[in-house]
């Protein structure tokens, strides 16, 4: 693991913390605060120890121009009470008017920096860009892990100029995940979902060498299910990777690694989102209709795997949850988790987004914020963010 805000004395230093504040924003406001939420505790440890706090963070895609619509004003309003104290806001991330902001701190205060993407610098990791975000503190610490697999000025070429470590958050992906990868209690359950096993494959080849049951739905299932033969009609599949999907089947036997595909599934007419979805077996697909969903069948088979399962991890849901037709196997996965003991680890946004639609969040062990950046750690690769960050000290 890497050092930590623990192993460091940050008291009455301005310290520069990497947030992921990449949140949906709605009529001026901030729709869905997880992230914010998860980063309080590295917020709260720091202005306890009299750190001088400065965050910094991207939102969407502004393409290095100033975008109005990006701005984080709305970001700092809402942080303002879950903090319950005013969170200052600078109009830049660089330059005078931050500088100045950030000299201006007192322990304990909380600054929030203008949008990191407005310069096409950040993601062009250009060292001056980084060396000027730098001399704004004493201290760099990085807590966001969804932005971690990026090589990016604020989340890597920052650390070039200042003592670089993790925040409480970054500490406790990296922990979480990391058990995955290396000691799951068995029996462990993966959930595999989405729309593509092109971005999936690499995570699916990685966890054979740990994952006792895979339970695969979405376009994925749909893939595998093909690459055996069966007929999907309109489903959505993934043609060029035929060969990949049956060949990782051959690895999962060859592992000893089960694999739970849909035995039958809730189809529908794609562009008629308010028609009603209809179960038939996994060999009966009819012409014209897509897979939507795993049926109730394949649901009772995932309910039994979880009963006994150690640890489970969910990625992707397993169906178009989006709309009712299909949200049957989301919810009734949701809700199932909610009351499982096994250890329980959900991540991707559309996943995360379901648990928390369903109420099923608070009784999860572990809401990665990682999108991407949870599958390259999953697929065993090394993220620039993490790498950057100081070993610990002999």
């Amino acid at each position: 693991m890497k050092q930590t805000v623990r192993d460091i004395d940050v008291g009455n230093k301005r310290v520069l913390v990497r947030v992921d504040f990449n949140v949906p924003l709605a009529h001026g406001k901030v729709a869905d605060d997880a992230r914010l939420r998860a980063t309080v505790p590295t917020i709260e440890f720091l202005r306890q120890q009299k750190a001088k706090v400065i965050l910094i963070s991207h939102l969407g895609r502004p393409k290095g121009k100033v975008e109005e619509s990006l701005r984080l004003a709305p970001v700092a309003a809402h942080l303002s009470e879950l903090l319950e104290l005013p969170v200052r806001t600078a109009p830049d991330c660089i330059g005078s008017a931050a500088a100045s902001a950030a000299h201006a701190l007192q322990p304990g205060d909380v600054l929030l920096l203008e949008n990191v993407r407005f310069h096409p610098e950040e993601e062009q990791n250009d060292p001056d860009f980084a060396r000027h975000l730098a001399s704004l503190a004493d201290v760099f610490v990085n807590d966001a892990f969804g932005a971690a697999h990026r090589a990016h000025a604020s989340t890597q070429g920052i650390t070039a100029y200042l003592p670089s470590v993790a925040g409480l958050l970054m500490e406790k992906e990296i922990a979480t995940l990391s058990q995955l990868l290396h000691a799951p209690e068995a029996p462990f359950v993966a959930l595999i979902g989405g729309a593509k096993i092109s971005t999936k494959i690499g995570v699916l080849t990685n966890l054979l060498k740990q994952v006792d049951v895979f339970v695969l739905g979405g376009g994925i299932a749909n893939t595998l299910l093909k690459a055996q033969g069966i007929a999907v009609s309109e489903s959505l599949v993934e043609d060029g990777l035929l060969s990949v999907a049956a060949e990782f089947m051959a690895q999962a036997e060859e592992a000893n690694v089960a694999v739970v595909l849909p035995r039958d599934a809730v189809v529908g007419s794609a562009g008629e989102a308010n028609s009603a979805g209809r179960v038939v077996g996994i060999d009966a697909i009819p012409e014209d209709t897509m897979i939507g969903d795993i049926g109730p069948a394949t649901v009772e088979d995932v309910k039994a795997v979880l009963a006994s399962a150690g640890t489970v991890l969910w990625n992707g849901p397993l169906g178009l949850f989006e709309e009712e037709r299909f949200a049957g196997s989301t919810r009734a996965i949701a809700q199932t988790l909610a009351g499982c003991a096994a250890t329980t680890i959900v991540g991707g946004g559309e996943t995360v987004a379901a648990v928390e639609f369903y109420g099923a969040a608070n009784e999860i062990s572990h809401l990665s914020t990682g999108g991407g950046a949870t599958l390259e750690f999953l697929e065993g690769k090394s993220l620039p963010g993490v790498a950057a960050l100081q070993e610990p000290s002999q």
